[in-house]
């Protein structure tokens, strides 16, 4: 998968900004203003700025973090997997399982919304 850089992804914002103005599509985001012109500079934003930002130029985030997205109707049947050692308990290996397969369903709810 090609990668879209942090410039390249602020040259996108500027070029679907067109000649608004930046508080107008900074509210339309649901960002400030201070923060859009920032990302259109290249800068990182946070990762919730980042997902708006995304939805709006109605890109895929895998395509500037360059990761393939997973299908949500695939995410369930995500699998986890560890590697038999003697040293981690049942216990605590289910947890961690637990702990993964939420997290990615919270990343997919991020990226969704």
């Amino acid at each position: 998968m090609e990668t879209l850089s942090l410039q390249a992804l602020g040259r996108k914002l500027t070029d679907q900004r067109g000649h608004r103005g930046i508080r107008e599509v900074a509210q339309e985001i649901g960002i400030s203003p201070a923060t859009l012109s920032r990302v259109e500079r290249g800068y990182l934003p946070d990762l919730e700025t980042f997902a708006k930002i995304c939805r709006w130029l109605s890109i895929d985030p895998g395509e500037v973090l360059g990761i393939k997205a997973i299908p949500a109707e695939s995410s369930s049947s995500l699998q986890v997997h560890f590697r038999r050692d003697r040293e981690i308990s049942t216990e605590t290996a289910q947890a961690l399982a637990n702990l993964i397969l939420a997290a990615d369903r919270a990343f997919q709810d991020l990226m969704v919304r």
